[in-house]
């Protein structure tokens, strides 16, 4: 394992260094700072000439600063003529702009792609993208890893009685149903649309049956918890006895925090692919280790094994 290196940015060093301590390596020296004209300067400390480096930074708030920090260190390390380069992102910014929805409006996702590739990504490891097809926005090997199983576990051990699992919209159902398979439980979808570009949602309709059972509502992400809130009151409306909920992201913008806390939901259940810090970990709030899936991916991509299998 001396040949692998793990690096951080500033986005969250501590899951750059939790994935270290599981890999039982230290984590990598680099210098990644800000001057006072908003450049970002970065200089790895250490040889890396023709190892194997891996640099842990999400795409997550603030996100522009992530993403600059993390294409600046793909490109130190290509130009330090390190062996292979894999951008870890946990969380892929930019995600939800994953086509032309709109007249006149940019494929980011795609943008993004094109630049990690530029800077000097040879890979690229990820946990549950907005939608699959942004694998193929890459022209490298994309390890999308899912947070299903973390998820799943978690519920198992609590054991909940008569549970549904519930699709927090259209999009979510194939993640929805993997975990209603998972749980061996039955699966209800949301109907809802979004209303123009600011994050406001309509509930219109729940396909499947929650009466007097305990609904488990799946998304892969939390923003502003506008959407979370409605499904959670539509569902109490829908006579759903109690209301859980459970993403991969974290996000928590705006007025999320608020909104959970207002709502009758009973827990929410997350992973730290994004940092939660304290001021937003309310008591329903419950963050789940992703370093032990992700370190394992890593030490599976470094020695030649099948990231898949952990999954099989």
């Amino acid at each position: 394992m001396e040949e692998l290196k793990v690096f951080s940015g500033n986005a969250h060093p501590d899951l750059a260094k939790a994935i270290a301590d599981y890999l039982g390596i230290p984590l990598g020296n680099c210098e990644v700072i800000q001057f006072s004209n908003e450049n970002t300067f970065v200089r790895i400390m250490e040889n890396v000439r023709e190892r194997d480096a891996f640099v842990v930074q999400p795409i997550c708030s603030p996100v522009d600063k992530s993403l600059v920090e993390l294409l600046i260190m793909l490109d130190a390390l290509k130009r330090a003529s390190a062996g292979r380069i894999t951008a870890v992102i946990p969380y892929y910014g930019y995600g939800r702009s994953d086509r032309k929805d709109q007249p006149r409006v940019p494929i980011t996702a795609k943008l993004v792609a094109d630049l990690l590739t530029v800077a000097g990504a040879n890979r690229v490891l990820t946990v549950d993208l907005h939608s699959a097809q942004i694998q193929g926005f890459f022209n490298i090997p994309v390890d999308e890893l899912a947070a299903i199983k973390i998820l799943g576990d978690y519920f198992v051990e609590k054991a909940l009685p008569d549970l549904v699992v519930v699709a927090a919209d259209i999009g979510a159902t194939k993640r929805a149903r993997d975990l209603a398979t998972r749980l061996d439980v039955p699966l209800a979808i949301m109907e809802k649309r979004r209303l123009g570009n600011n994050d406001r949602t309509q509930t219109l309709n729940v396909i499947g049956e929650v009466e007097d059972m305990v609904a488990l509502i799946v998304d892969d992400e939390i923003d502003t918890a506008g959407s979370l809130t409605g499904v959670v009151k539509t569902l109490l409306e829908r006579n759903a006895r109690e209301v859980y909920a459970c993403c991969t992201h974290p996000i928590f913008s705006g007025p999320a925090i608020q909104r959970i806390g207002e709502s009758k939901v009973k827990e929410v259940v997350v992973t730290d692919t994004v940092p939660v810090p304290s001021e937003k970990r309310l008591d329903k709030i419950t963050v789940l280790p992703i370093a032990p899936l992700l370190g394992e991916a890593i030490r599976r991509i470094h020695t030649g094994q099948s990231v898949g299998a952990m999954f099989a």
